[in-house]
C-alpha cells in the first residue's frame, strides 16, 4: 500500500497530506468509513502537490474525491481546510465546521486586504512593535500591493457542527467536543467505538491541531478586528485540554505527527508547560513592558534575530495571549495612564 496511506482499523485511515514550505512536513487527513460514503477529516492545504497526493491516497483505498460523502473540518487553519471547496466541487460532499470558525472563515473571505492590513499595523503598533516591523505594512497599503489575503478561497461550509451532539454519520458514532484555544472553534472527534485492536480507554479522537504528541500548539488571540469582549484563548485552551484529559480516549489521532495513547498523561505534560511558562513571564513582568519586547525576551525554537517576519507576528499574538491570562488570573495589569499613540505595558502585581 501507498506510504502515505496509514491503516488505523476499523474503517479508519489517515492520509500524509504536505503542507508547502513548512516544517510540519504534511498534515494527517482522516477518512472515515461510514455506511453512506467516505467522510474526511480535514482536507489538507489548496496547493497542487496536496491536491495529488490527496487524490493518490484516497486511490490507494479505492476512493474517488467524487465518493466523499461529507468533510469535517477541525478547524479553519489553511493546512486544515484549505482543499475543502476543491473536495465540494468534484463530489457535492456536505462541509461541517464550528460556527465560531465558519464566521472566521466569511470574515476573511469578505475581508477588503486594506482593512486588514490597517487592523494588523495598528494591533502590532499598539504592542510596540518597531516602525522597522510595521513600516512594510504600511506600505503594502498605501501601494495596494496585497491585493489578496490567504484564505480568500476557503470554502464555506454548509452544516455547523454542534458541540456535544454526534455527527449525523450512517453507521457510526462520532460526537463533536469543542475545544477553543487553537482557534475559537477548534473541535475535536470522539469516535465513540470499541478500539479495534482492543486498547483500554473510551474510544478514539480525531484531535486536530488541540492535542499533538510533541508539539504545543500556538495560542495565539482571535483575530477578530471587532473583538470587544476580551477574550482568552489560553484560557479556553487549558479548559479545553482538561475536557479531553477527563474523556481519556484509548487513542488519539492527532493532525499531525502520529498517533498516540495516553492522553491524560500528554494533557498533563501541556498544562505544566503552559503553567512553568506563566511563571517564567511573571519574573519578566518584574518591570513594565510591551508585548513585543515580551515575545523578543520569550524563548522561542530559535533565537529571536532569526525568526523571519511573518512568524515574529505569530509570536506576538502569543505573547499577548499569555498576558491576558495573566491579567484574567489577576496576577498582571495594564500600565494605567498611558499617553495617547503610546503602546501598552505591562507588569507584574
Amino acid at each position: 500500500m501507498n506510504h502515505d496511506v496509514i491503516d488505523h482499523g476499523g474503517g479508519v485511515h489517515a492520509l500524509r497530506v504536505p503542507i508547502p514550505d513548512n516544517p510540519l512536513g504534511h498534515t494527517l487527513v482522516h477518512v472515515l468509513d461510514t455506511d453512506r460514503g467516505p467522510v474526511r477529516v480535514d482536507t489538507g492545504w489548496d496547493d497542487p502537490a496536496a491536491w495529488d497526493a490527496l487524490t493518490a491516497g484516497l486511490g490507494a483505498l479505492g476512493i474517488a474525491v467524487a465518493d466523499v460523502h461529507g468533510v469535517v473540518i477541525t478547524h479553519h487553519h489553511p493546512d486544515h481546510h484549505g482543499l475543502s471547496g476543491r473536495v465540494r466541487e468534484a463530489s457535492g460532499a456536505w462541509i461541517a465546521m464550528h460556527p465560531a470558525d465558519i464566521e472566521v472563515v466569511q470574515r476573511t473571505r469578505s475581508a477588503e486586504p486594506a482593512v486588514w492590513l490597517d487592523y494588523l499595523a495598528a494591533k502590532l503598533t499598539a504592542a510596540g512593535a518597531p516602525e522597522e516591523h510595521v513600516g512594510p505594512l504600511r506600505a503594502a497599503r498605501a501601494n495596494g500591493r496585497m491585493r489578496t489575503l490567504p484564505g480568500l478561497r476557503a470554502a464555506v461550509p454548509d452544516r455547523e457542527i454542534v458541540p456535544g451532539e454526534l455527527l449525523p454519520l450512517a453507521g457510526r458514532r462520532l460526537r463533536a467536543v469543542w475545544t477553543p484555544g487553537h482557534t475559537p472553534g477548534h473541535v475535536c472527534l470522539h469516535l465513540e467505538e470499541d478500539h479495534p485492536a482492543g486498547l483500554p480507554g473510551r474510544g478514539r479522537l480525531f484531535s486536530g491541531d488541540h492535542l499533538l504528541p510533541g508539539i504545543s500548539p500556538h495560542i495565539g488571540l482571535y483575530e477578530d478586528p471587532e473583538d470587544t469582549r476580551g477574550t482568552d484563548p489560553l484560557g479556553d485552551y487549558l479548559d479545553s485540554l482538561e475536557r479531553i484529559g477527563r474523556l481519556g480516549p484509548a487513542e488519539v489521532l492527532p493532525a499531525h505527527q502520529y498517533a498516540f495513547t495516553d492522553a491524560p498523561a500528554r494533557v498533563r505534560e501541556l498544562l505544566a508547560h503552559h503553567e512553568e511558562r506563566l511563571r517564567g513571564l511573571l519574573e519578566l513582568l518584574s518591570d513594565p513592558v510591551t508585548p513585543w519586547a515580551l515575545a523578543e525576551r520569550m524563548k522561542w525554537n530559535r533565537p529571536w534575530e532569526q525568526i523571519p517576519y511573518g512568524s515574529r507576528n505569530i509570536a506576538v499574538s502569543e505573547a499577548e495571549a499569555h498576558l491576558r491570562r495573566l491579567v484574567k488570573l489577576g496576577l498582571a495589569e495594564p500600565v494605567p495612564n498611558t499617553a495617547p499613540g503610546e503602546p501598552v505595558r505591562y507588569r507584574a502585581v
